[in-house]
């Protein structure tokens, strides 16, 4: 990047910003030729005011936009960048325990500083904050690799059980925010990582990271496989304990098997995995969050709908949402699964035609977990959706949220 003239520089982040030129040029006060001829090089920029003028609005640090070190912005947009991408990366990179195997494993943290990290991250994660986790993560990476390397004896599961989570994390927010490889190679550490735990249900959820990544890549069919091969093995009954974490898991591993049987038109095979999650959700007897899963029986309907918006059923969908989904036990979700849903369900809206209520769970999800509508890429293939159908000019607060998001028509 520090190599690229400033005009290509400035194209590139406004492109990671999702901003079409004419909302660029609108928010710097200037035409669209301008910043066309500004990005082509046919413009020169050598004003510091316009130069720091740009960055406010790119919401990044105006070094980095000159090519120089960054210096990272508290306030700087909260979806992720390259930046955090190739810091993320050069994290998952490190193999700490070979090094340990030949040389001395490096200084860990306190054991309990990498719980308190750890849970902390998850929270992150389900609160919806993805800016401020992608920040953190390449730390909390290095952090518990070197844990894992380093600790032995009772410890040592305990430290693989942790960073085998911090994979997990890295591969849900990854994934979320489009970068599908690197999600599946944090997926995939985590199920190496989760042998060595000796934990099954580690490794049954990490399954699932795995799985969901293999979706995001295009690969539905042995993700679904893969997801039900492994929810046999976990059921609870015979030899294995019903316990409520195992009841989690094994839901989970169902539900993403109904997700990707949805991606390749197979709706019988989604209509049994879905009714096998909700018989375990029913003995679970409630919404709990066993191994991080949020399951339960409002998770199941959640799923219900978001399989039925993947099928092209965008009624159906709808029709779970008003019907089936209780609001109490729907509100007392964490937000980024309550704004996850309201984003499928802005799909179902627009796959009927309803672009004034798809507008409006937008809205809802930004306000509950603005990232999860803002950084998305889904988000924006469905606002710019509602753009281009709305007759006239869209709602203000739509029109507003789509000018966040750096969506045009």
């Amino acid at each position: 990047m520090d190599e690229l003239p400033i005009g290509r520089r400035v194209a590139y982040w406004r492109g990671r910003r999702k901003m079409s030129q004419q909302v660029f040029a609108d928010r710097l006060g200037k035409s669209k030729s301008w910043v066309d001829k500004v990005e082509r090089g046919v413009r020169r920029l050598d004003k510091f005011s316009v130069l720091y003028e740009i960055a406010d609005i790119l919401q990044m640090d105006v070094q980095l936009l000159m090519g120089k070190d960054p210096e990272r912005r508290a306030d700087a947009l909260n979806c992720i960048d390259q930046v955090e991408v190739q810091e993320i990366r050069a994290a998952l990179e490190r193999y700490d325990s070979m090094s340990a195997y030949f040389d001395a494993a490096p200084y860990p943290p306190p054991m309990d500083d990498m719980r308190k990290a750890v849970n902390h991250a998850w929270l992150t994660y389900q609160y919806g904050r993805y800016g401020m986790l992608t920040r953190a993560l390449p730390k909390l990476l290095r952090d518990a690799q070197a844990a894992d390397a380093a600790y032995g004896g009772e410890q040592a599961a305990e430290a693989a059980h942790l960073l085998g989570q911090v994979y997990q994390i890295a591969s849900s927010v990854l994934r979320k925010l489009g970068e599908c490889e690197l999600a599946w190679l944090a997926a995939d550490r985590s199920m190496a990582v989760a042998q060595r735990a000796d934990d099954p249900l580690l490794a049954g959820i990490a399954t699932t990271r795995v799985c969901n990544a293999l979706v995001a890549m295009g690969r539905a069919r042995p993700a679904l496989e893969l997801n039900v091969q492994i929810a046999n093995r976990l059921a609870p009954g015979g030899s294995n304990e019903v316990s409520p974490a195992r009841l989690s898991v094994y839901g989970m591993l169902l539900l993403q098997g109904a997700m990707a049987a949805s991606r390749i038109g197979d709706s019988a095979s989604v209509d049994d995995l879905i009714n096998c999650a909700q018989e375990a959700a029913t003995l679970l007897g409630g919404d709990h969050n066993h191994y991080w899963t949020s399951f339960g029986p409002t998770n199941v309907e959640l799923h219900r709908a978001a399989a039925a918006v993947e099928l092209g059923d965008g009624g159906r969908a709808v029709e779970v949402h008003q019907l089936r989904i209780a609001e109490p036990a729907f509100n007392a979700l964490l937000p980024e699964r309550r704004a996850h849903h309201l984003l499928d369900i802005a799909r179902g809206y627009a796959q009927i035609g309803d672009v004034a209520n798809a507008g409006e769970m937008l809205l809802l999800g930004d306000r509950l977990a603005p990232s999860e509508i803002r950084c998305r890429p889904i988000a924006h293939e469905v606002m710019s959706d509602i753009l281009r159908r709305t007759r006239g000019a869209p709602p203000s607060p739509v029109a507003e949220l789509a000018e966040h998001m750096g969506v045009g028509v």
